[in-house]
């Protein structure tokens, strides 16, 4: 596994190698870092010709997201197809129980296993790295496997650090962007999740954001909709600035969060799975 002190210029041309014999790549791309590196190197090992992306289009994936995916791809000058997946439409997805995420990525890669055989793609990839696995039990890498994905991170054994230092070396604008996980990771397990529930989350964060914008860098930001009260996650250091802030709890208010609790605390990622019983089982980054 890679430590973070080594040149990673042997660990990017052993991503590259990890291409050959792809043929045709179909990489699911959702515009995170991991994603972004490995739909980069497969355009150096294969070009742009024999490689495209495909994105989720779904209510758990906020619309800045999408624009930042389309505006990479277009940079890289690779195709980029945006489908509208149906995992709302999952019993299993909707109920919100600890493998949600399975339900998710099930549907995800049944779209793209279904887009690259309609066209000729030889083989679907996704942005697993070497930390990813070794976090432990995690639904969607599960559901990927089960339907043969291949991982070139991974298998090249290439974890976080190094994926952020090869995308640094090849200026990839994702290179330092923070983990954004989708909408969905941010209602309580056990609350129905519903595109009402996930566009107010959305609109929430793009407020939070906006108000804190003009007087503190934001790095990382989450509101948890816990079903009966709303957490707002924030770098550590703007917790005590932001509970003093009215202007955040009217944000929040004005966002759908009417006359429910709020409080305020540093962001931890995963912090959902805290809640449940057993919880490093249920590990989802």
């Amino acid at each position: 596994m890679h430590s973070p002190s080594r040149d990673v210029g042997p660990l990017a041309d052993r991503l590259v190698a990890e291409f050959a014999g792809y043929g045709r790549t179909l990489v699911a791309f959702s515009g995170g870092v991991d994603s972004s590196v490995v739909l980069a190197a497969a355009v150096r090992a294969l070009g742009t010709a024999d490689v495209a992306a495909l994105t989720s289009v779904s209510d758990a994936l906020p619309g800045t997201e999408r624009d930042a995916a389309a505006e990479f791809c277009a940079g890289l000058g690779v195709a980029q197809v945006s489908v509208a997946t149906q995992e709302m439409s999952n019993p299993g997805y909707r109920e919100n129980g600890p493998r949600r995420c399975y339900f998710c990525k099930s549907t995800l890669l049944d779209a793209a296993r279904e887009h690259a055989a309609a066209h000729g793609f030889h083989s679907v990839v996704t942005g697993t790295n070497a930390s990813d696995l070794a976090a432990g039990f995690r639904p969607g890498i599960r559901a990927a496997a089960e339907r043969g994905a291949r991982t070139p991170l991974a298998d090249a054994g290439l974890d976080k650090a190094a994926v952020r230092g090869i995308a640094r070396l090849w200026d990839l604008p994702t290179w330092d962007k923070p983990a954004a996980a989708c909408l969905s990771s941010r209602i309580a397990y056990g609350v129905t999740i519903s595109p009402a529930r996930l566009a107010r989350v959305d609109r929430a964060e793009a407020a939070v954001r906006r108000v804190l914008a003009s007087r503190h860098e934001v790095r990382d930001l989450r509101v948890r909709d816990l079903g009966s009260a709303v957490r707002v996650e924030l770098d550590a250091d703007l917790v005590e600035p932001a509970r003093d802030d009215p202007a955040l709890a009217d944000a929040i208010t004005e966002a759908g969060f009417a006359g429910v609790p709020l409080s305020v605390t540093a962001f931890r990622s995963g912090s959902m799975n805290e809640l449940l019983p057993d919880p490093a089982r249920w590990r989802d980054g």
